[in-house]
């Protein structure tokens, strides 16, 4: 070894601490001052509903297929005219996301046909029990809005579900401007 390497290279490697050792000390209080995300985050998982309150989730389970950590559970049913949880044939009964797997990689959000499954801006998931961080579909599923009903029930906005997945509703029954005529 070289009289460098005994003497100099001990001293550089700790030039990062010499350098930092008298800086002002930056403090963080997260508990109390949560700062906001980016609009893009990939936080927690939620499933959308359409604005008559059925779900938008068919089912289909190709969410589950693409999560590369194997997070996801879907468990796919049929839709009867008696009890109609989305516009489609089916509906996924069970859906669940284990959070201690699920890497929040969104590859699951783009494999979605429907829309959804999207990602929200909330990143405390810390639990203290295991069973608590796999979120079921009453845990995922987005709240009723005013005008939401809770499904079960018929179809409300169009003739059929071709209405839903085209928007084709939109027009038809969107709130009427102002002064306007229907």
């Amino acid at each position: 070894m070289t009289l460098k390497e005994q003497l100099w290279d001990p001293v550089a490697g700790f030039g990062v601490t010499f350098r930092t050792m008298f800086r002002k000390v930056v403090t963080e209080d997260y508990p109390t001052e949560k700062k906001p995300t980016a609009p893009r985050f990939h936080g927690r998982h939620q499933l959308n509903r359409w604005p008559d309150g059925l779900e938008k989730c068919v089912g289909c389970e190709l969410c589950a297929w693409a999560c590369p950590a194997d997070a996801i559970y879907v468990e796919g049913a049929s839709n009867t005219e008696d009890e109609r949880y989305s516009p489609g044939e089916r509906y996924g009964r069970v859906y669940q996301i284990n959070y201690l797997r699920c890497i929040l990689c969104g590859l699951c959000i783009e494999a979605c046909p429907t829309r959804a499954l999207t990602m929200t801006n909330e990143y405390e998931l810390a639990d203290t029990s295991r069973e608590a961080l796999i979120y079921e579909k009453s845990d995922l599923l987005a709240p009723l809005l005013p005008g939401m009903e809770q499904p079960p029930h018929p179809m409300r906005l169009g003739e059929d579900e071709g209405d839903y997945y085209r928007g084709s509703f939109s027009e038809r029954y969107a709130a009427p401007e102002p002064g306007a005529a229907r």
